[in-house]
C-alpha cells in the first residue's frame, strides 16, 4: 500500500483503508469477534484510515473500534466517523450546531478520545450545503478542539462540488468504481486542485464486482442488499451502487474477461480505482480477517493497462452509464 497525505490534514494514510459499516450492522449476521478480527487484520496489514458513522449499529462500530485500538496499544491510525443520520427526521432543518455537537459528543464517548480525527456530515440534504451557518458551527466545533477537521460525505457529484466551496472542508467521500465513473469526469480535477482528500466508498458495487454474487444468492432481512433494493430505508445509490441487480451481473461477466490471471475480482476492482491520483483512500469493508488482508493486498496489483482500462469505460457506458451517470 501507498502512503497520501490527507489532503490539508496532518495524517498521512494508506491508500487502502478500513470501511467500518459492515462490522456495525446493516450486512447480515457479522458477529463482533469476527468485526473485531477484520479491524485487527486490517491493521496488521498495515492500513492507518478507518471510516465510521455513529449510526453504523447505533454505535456499535465506534465502540468495537475503540477498544480494538485500546487493546493494540500501538500508534493510532487515522479514525473519521460521520454525524447528522441520527436526526429523526432526517431533514436539514436538523443540522444545527447544538444537534452536530450532541452527535460528536456522542461519537466522542463511543471512540473514547477528547478529539475526532475528521467528521464527515453524513450525506445531508441538499439544503444544507446551501447553510453557512451549518459549516460555521463546524468552524467553531474545531476551535473548541472536538474535531481536528471535517469534510461531507456525499451521493451525488454535484453536492461534492457544492461542498468544497466550503473553505473549512478538508475531505469528501463519494461512491466511485468500474460501474459509478462519474466522479473521475470533473469533480476530482477541482477536489485536486482544493487539495481536498478523496475517500472512495462503496468500492464493490456492495459486493457485485467482487464477482461472487449470482441471481440465487441469499441476503438476509437485515442486510441492505435485502431492503433496500428500491432505496426504501435510504439513498438506492449505496446499494449495489444503484445499478438495477441483473443488469449488474451481466456487466460483471463482462468485466471478469478482463481481471489478470491469479487476481481476484474484488482485488481488480480495487486497483481500478486506486488508478486516479485523486484517490487519498479506498475504503472497502471486510466481514472477517481474510476479506481485510486480500482488501490491503489488491494495492501491490500491477496498475491496469490502457486497454483494459479502456475496456472497463467501454462497459460503464454501454451497460451502467444509462441508469446511473446522470442521477448522482
Amino acid at each position: 500500500m501507498k502512503h497520501h497525505a490527507f489532503g490539508r490534514m496532518p495524517f498521512t494514510v494508506t491508500n487502502v483503508g478500513f470501511g467500518a459499516w459492515q462490522i456495525g450492522g446493516s450486512w447480515g449476521d457479522i458477529s463482533e469477534a469476527d468485526g473485531r478480527a477484520a479491524l485487527n487484520a486490517a491493521l496488521d496489514a498495515g492500513m492507518t484510515f478507518i471510516d465510521t458513522a455513529d449510526v453504523y449499529g447505533d454505535g456499535r462500530s465506534e465502540k468495537i473500534i475503540a477498544d480494538v485500538l485500546k487493546t493494540r496499544g500501538a500508534k493510532r491510525p487515522m479514525v473519521a466517523t460521520k454525524a447528522g443520520r441520527r436526526l429523526n427526521p432526517h431533514v436539514a432543518e436538523g443540522y444545527t450546531k447544538a444537534n452536530l455537537e450532541g452527535f460528536i459528543d456522542r461519537s466522542l464517548t463511543n471512540l473514547a478520545v477528547d478529539s475526532l480525527d475528521l467528521v464527515q456530515l453524513h450525506c445531508p440534504p441538499r439544503d444544507v450545503l446551501y447553510q453557512p451557518q451549518v459549516f460555521e458551527g463546524l468552524n467553531a466545533l474545531q476551535k473548541a478542539g472536538k474535531i481536528k477537521g471535517y469534510g461531507v460525505s456525499v451521493e451525488k457529484v454535484e453536492d461534492g462540488l457544492k461542498a468544497i466551496e466550503y473553505p473549512g472542508v478538508v475531505s469528501i467521500q463519494i461512491i466511485y468504481n468500474i460501474f459509478r465513473q462519474r466522479p473521475d469526469h470533473l469533480f476530482f480535477q477541482e477536489a485536486r486542485r482544493r487539495n481536498v482528500a478523496i475517500i472512495v466508498r462503496v468500492p464493490l458495487a456492495s459486493g457485485l464486482l467482487s464477482g461472487k454474487i449470482t441471481r440465487d444468492t441469499h441476503f438476509a432481512s437485515d442486510d441492505h442488499r435485502n431492503f433496500n433494493r428500491n432505496g426504501e430505508a435510504f439513498d438506492v445509490g449505496e446499494t449495489f451502487a444503484g445499478v438495477p441487480f441483473e443488469v449488474g451481473l451481466q456487466a460483471v461477466e463482462e468485466v471478469r474477461k478482463l481481471v489478470p490471471e491469479g487476481a481476484t475480482m474484488a482485488a481488480f476492482a480495487l486497483r481500478w480505482i486506486l488508478m486516479s491520483d485523486a484517490v487519498t483512500v479506498v475504503i472497502p469493508g471486510a466481514r472477517n480477517a481474510e476479506q481485510a488482508k486480500a482488501n490491503a493486498a489488491a494495492a501491490d496489483l500491477a496498475p491496469l493497462s490502457a486497454d483494459v482500462m479502456a475496456a472497463t469505460r467501454e462497459i460503464y457506458e454501454r451497460l451502467i452509464a444509462p441508469h446511473v451517470h446522470q442521477r448522482w
